[in-house]
């Protein structure tokens, strides 16, 4: 463990930090029996720091929201009480690899990371190679879902799920960025948009990224009317979740400023910089054997 000064242990306030994480290894954020998830990598930090006790949280413990498994984070953020002494660089410490605290501020003394999130963020990757029309026809569908609407039909919730959202969609070379921002997200909304989005830039019969088609008539009209109709989907007609891993939450808004740890952040840049040229080193050794496997 690495040496830290404790003098001011008994001194604690509440404090909200940021958190940043490559979510491929971890079954999602919010702790569960018996697989590996995000949250427990947070506490079993806090407790290796004598933070928080060994069979709970600190007080006041909160996260801005819960990530599905393979999800990754750039804002994540919790909040508790700490003690003064817990800077960033002194939390990531004993943090794996792959998640960094890399921000803090003070918060008022009821501050709760869920509860006080005025908004949530959220980009999506989605392979989608230069078209014009396949472009035009996933800005078309995203138009479609912006705004207030029952989104019923697109995540397992049975509350919660009329949401204002807003919408935007860039093109990234071979890749259409999708971004979602909401006051919040019931499970699975995110990538259940992007899993229509796909369909309709690839009507005409092309599945998007969860293997499916647009409506039965072959419309992407029909498709975007029936998921926000009030009858239910079911079935073969219910719309799955696009994949997890392309998939990060990029932002969590409240009325407080974080401060960057410059320490942390050099470090986290680095690791993350790594992650990414292995990711492309992959990918060409992928595009290697694509190539020579020929009739």
């Amino acid at each position: 463990m690495a040496d830290h000064d404790h003098s001011g242990r008994a001194d604690t306030a509440r404090r909200a930090y940021r958190v940043a994480y490559d979510g491929r290894a971890y079954h999602g954020f919010q702790r569960q029996p018996d697989v590996q998830t995000v949250e427990d990598a947070l506490l079993d930090a806090l407790r290796a720091l004598d933070v928080c006790p060994a069979d709970g949280t600190p007080p006041g413990w909160a996260a801005a929201g819960r990530t599905d498994a393979g999800v990754s984070a750039l804002a994540q953020t919790v909040a508790f009480d700490a003690p003064t002494w817990l800077s960033p660089a002194a939390f990531s410490s004993e943090l794996p690899a792959d998640v960094w605290v890399w921000a803090d501020t003070p918060a008022p003394a009821g501050f709760h990371a869920t509860h006080d999130a005025t908004a949530r963020a959220y980009t999506y990757h989605l392979h989608a190679p230069p078209g014009a029309a396949s472009e035009t026809r996933a800005r078309e569908a995203l138009t479609a879902l912006s705004g207030e609407h029952d989104f019923h039909n697109l995540t397992p919730d049975d509350e919660g799920t009329v949401r204002d959202i807003e919408a935007g969609l860039e093109r990234d070379g071979d890749f259409l960025r999708i971004r979602l921002r909401a006051d919040g997200f019931p499970r699975q909304l995110v990538r259940r948009v992007v899993s229509v989005v796909a369909e309709c830039a690839h009507e005409a019969g092309s599945a998007g990224p969860a293997g499916r088609s647009s409506g039965s008539d072959g419309s992407a009209e029909a498709r975007l009317e029936r998921v926000l109709s009030p009858a239910p989907l079911s079935g073969p007609e219910g719309v799955p979740p696009a994949p997890a891993e392309p998939l990060a939450l990029t932002d969590v808004s409240y009325p407080i400023s974080f401060e960057g740890n410059d320490r942390v952040l050099s470090a986290a840049r680095e690791w993350f910089d790594r992650r990414r040229v292995t990711g492309e080193t992959l990918a060409r050794t992928s595009a290697v054997i694509r190539n020579g496997l020929r009739e």
